[in-house]
């Protein structure tokens, strides 16, 4: 039976990052949420960020800008369904 491993060193609240990972979110942002709650608390990091709006309300060029920030592949071929679900999935 394959031993669970832990998170590297640079993970800062490992318990929150498992549990992240559990609930499908990736690697890369389930690090970005543990480390940022460890530097404050979890209640301050679910009140951070920007106000962006839906990914219905923006244009499919918006979108495509933002799947090339993160590194989307297949993004030029996407319709905009399939553009929101890949940034949401990402």
């Amino acid at each position: 039976m394959p031993q669970e491993k832990e998170p590297g060193p640079s993970i800062k609240d490992p318990e929150l990052y498992e549990a992240l990972r559990e609930d499908g979110a990736s690697k890369e942002k389930s690090a970005r949420i543990a480390n940022a709650a460890a530097g404050s608390s979890r209640s301050e990091v679910g009140r951070k960020g920007g106000r962006s709006g839906d990914y219905e309300d923006w244009t499919v060029d918006e979108l495509r800008e933002r799947a090339a920030e993160l590194d989307v592949e297949g993004r030029s071929d996407m319709t905009k369904d399939e553009l929101i679900d890949a940034l949401r999935h990402h």
